[in-house]
């Protein structure tokens, strides 16, 4: 039998080249919806400390406009309070920190 011209290979080489683009074309579309989902991770941690301070600042004001209260009372909850605003920062920062982590080569 007779063997393959170089036309033959070239077509060969072509269909392997065009496989290689398809499927780093697909790569880098699948790193772009992880970027994504990596920004929209990051604005909802931003949103959770966000509205988790607001929370705090609403209670801290009725506590401290709170006539009803005790001055120990008022202070074991602004000692509850100081521990809640360290451990939102504290959850943030490790939330920002596992995100940003996300598909970093070790």
């Amino acid at each position: 039998m007779g063997s393959r011209s170089e036309r033959e290979y070239s077509e060969k080489i072509n269909e392997i080249r065009r496989k290689l683009n398809k499927r780093t074309r697909k790569i880098r579309e699948s790193f772009g919806k992880i970027e994504k989902m990596k920004v929209d991770a990051l604005r909802k941690a931003e949103e959770i400390k966000r509205s988790g301070e607001r929370d705090i600042q609403k209670i801290e004001r009725n506590i401290t406009k709170s006539k009803d209260l005790a001055p120990e009372s008022k202070k074991r909850l602004s000692s509850e309070i100081m521990a809640i605003r360290s451990q939102i920062g504290q959850e943030y920062t490790d939330l920002k920190v596992q995100i940003s982590e996300t598909l970093v080569p070790v």
